[in-house]
C-alpha cells in the first residue's frame, strides 16, 4: 500500500514538474509602484490569465527594475520583452507620429479619450506599431495637471522663467513657447530634481503625482478638472511575435482579461483625477484650478509650437493629426 502511494505522490510530483516545464511565461515591465493604476492594470491582466489556467503566467517587474522608463520600447520591438505599460510618445525616437498621443488639448476628457481609442487615428497609429512587431492589448489614457514649488500653474505666463518638465516632445514645445526652461526627465524623477532644486514646476499625469508623493515638495497644485490640458496615451503593448507564439487558448484568455482590464483602466482614470487632488489638499498643498480662458490661451500656444512643429516634422504629420481632430 506504502508503495503504491509513493508511487501515486511521485507521479503527481513529476506530472506537476512536467506543467510547469510546459507552462509560458511572459516578462511584462513597468516604471511605476505596485499602488499604481497602470500596475493594477498589469495586475488585473496576470490574475485573469492566471486564472484561467491556461499555463500562461506573466510575471511583473515594476519600479523600473528591468528596464529604465524611456528603454522599453525597443527591447519589446525586438523580443527582448513580451510586454509593457508605458506612455507610448516615450517611444517618440522610434515612431515619431507617437508624439501625437501627447499633445496639448488635443483630448477634451475621458470619454472622449476612449472615443480616440477606438478610431481610425488609433488604427492608424497601430499600422505603426505593426511595423515595429508591437501590438496594443490594453488601451488607455490618463490625465494630469501642473504642479509648481513656490507658485500655482495655470497659464502660460506662470511659467516664464521656471526650470519645469514635461513628459513628451509637444509639452516640452508649448512650454518652451510660454517661457519656461525645459528638464526633461522620467515622471519618476521628478521629486529628487524638485527636492534638490533642479526643478520649479512639473506637469505629469495625476497618478504620478500622487504615486511618486510630489506633493511632499511642491506648494501648489493645478488638477485635471473641467478642462484638462494634458492627457497622456498609456496602453499595455505587446511584442506582436510573442502573442501569436501563444496557443488559442492562451491568446482568448489573454484578450479577455485585456478587456477587463481596459474597462477597469477607464472607470479608475476618471476618479484619478479628484482624488490626486484630495490627497494633495490633505497634505497642505493649495489647490488651483484652470479656467476655460486659461486652457485656450495654452492652445493657442500649442498651435503656433506643438501642432506646427509635429506637421512639419512627420511625414504624414498633418493626415494624422486631422484623423485625430475629426473625432468629436
Amino acid at each position: 500500500m506504502k508503495s503504491m502511494l509513493k508511487t501515486a505522490v511521485a507521479a503527481l510530483a513529476l506530472t506537476s514538474v512536467s506543467t510547469l516545464a510546459h507552462a509560458t511565461e511572459l516578462r511584462l515591465s513597468h516604471q511605476w509602484s505596485n499602488k499604481d493604476i497602470r500596475h493594477k492594470v498589469a495586475q488585473i491582466v496576470a490574475d485573469e490569465v492566471a486564472a484561467a489556467g491556461v499555463d500562461l503566467d506573466i510575471k511583473i517587474f515594476g519600479s523600473k527594475s528591468l528596464f529604465k522608463p524611456r528603454e522599453q520600447y525597443k527591447p519589446l520591438s525586438r523580443g527582448q520583452l513580451d510586454m509593457t505599460v508605458l506612455p507610448l510618445s516615450y517611444a517618440g525616437g522610434q515612431q515619431p507620429a507617437y508624439n501625437l498621443t501627447l499633445m496639448p488639448g488635443l483630448v477634451k476628457n475621458h470619454d472622449h479619450a476612449a472615443r480616440l481609442s477606438d478610431s481610425p487615428f488609433m488604427a492608424a497609429l497601430e499600422e505603426k506599431m505593426a511595423e515595429d512587431d508591437v501590438m496594443v492589448l490594453v488601451h488607455g489614457y490618463l490625465a494630469g495637471g501642473f504642479a509648481g514649488k513656490d507658485k500655482c500653474i495655470t497659464k502660460p505666463s506662470d511659467v516664464e522663467g521656471l526650470q519645469t518638465r514635461a513628459a513628451g516632445k509637444s509639452f516640452e514645445q508649448m512650454l518652451a513657447g510660454s517661457g519656461a526652461s525645459i528638464a526633461s526627465m522620467a515622471s519618476s524623477e521628478i521629486y529628487n530634481a524638485m527636492q534638490t532644486g533642479v526643478l520649479q514646476a512639473a506637469n505629469t499625469s495625476s497618478s504620478s503625482f500622487v504615486s511618486y508623493r510630489i506633493y511632499e515638495q511642491v506648494s501648489c497644485y493645478t488638477p485635471a478638472g473641467d478642462v484638462a490640458l494634458w492627457f497622456m496615451y498609456q496602453p499595455l503593448l505587446m511584442n506582436k511575435t510573442a502573442f501569436e507564439g501563444l496557443n488559442d487558448a492562451q491568446q482568448a484568455a489573454l484578450l479577455a482579461a485585456s478587456e477587463k482590464a481596459e474597462a477597469y483602466y477607464l472607470k479608475e482614470a476618471k476618479l484619478q483625477d479628484a482624488a490626486s487632488a484630495k490627497v494633495f489638499a490633505d497634505a497642505g498643498v493649495e489647490i488651483a484650478e484652470m479656467t476655460a480662458e486659461d486652457f485656450e490661451a495654452w492652445r493657442a500656444i500649442a498651435m503656433e509650437t506643438s501642432y506646427a512643429k509635429f506637421v512639419t516634422d512627420v511625414k504624414d504629420g498633418q493626415t494624422l493629426l486631422d484623423l485625430a481632430l475629426a473625432v468629436e
